[in-house]
């Protein structure tokens, strides 16, 4: 059985690659910052604002994420929003996740 510091490292790597759909998925619903961090770690995909919030912006520069400033509280925060070119990726890459799955149950499966 690994050690804990090698399955951790692994268990990182792993969920790394996760996080862009992750957030995709998350936001189809507008979210900001720290309450999308929360809603990563409620889902098992912990995460920490310097990997979520560069993230935001690389996500939105590339048109897959659009975003909102409410300044209706005395904290103005920056909504994020999956645009529909977004969504479209979630749907493919999350098709993707259930293949790659799938494939290494398989090979799980063999003697």
């Amino acid at each position: 059985m690994p050690d804990d510091e090698l399955l951790g490292n692994h268990r990182q790597e792993l969920r790394r690659g996760t996080v862009v759909l992750a957030c995709l998925l998350a936001l189809r619903e507008p979210g900001y910052g720290y309450g999308l961090l929360k809603t990563l770690e409620a889902a098992g995909i912990s995460s920490d604002g310097n990997t979520v919030y560069p993230l935001l912006r690389r996500l939105e520069e590339r048109g897959l994420l659009q975003s909102e400033w409410n300044t209706d509280e005395s904290r103005p925060r920056k909504f994020y929003t999956t645009t529909e070119a977004g969504d479209e990726l979630a749907t493919q890459l999350l098709t993707d996740v259930s293949d790659l799955t799938a494939s290494l149950h398989s090979l799980n499966g063999r003697s």
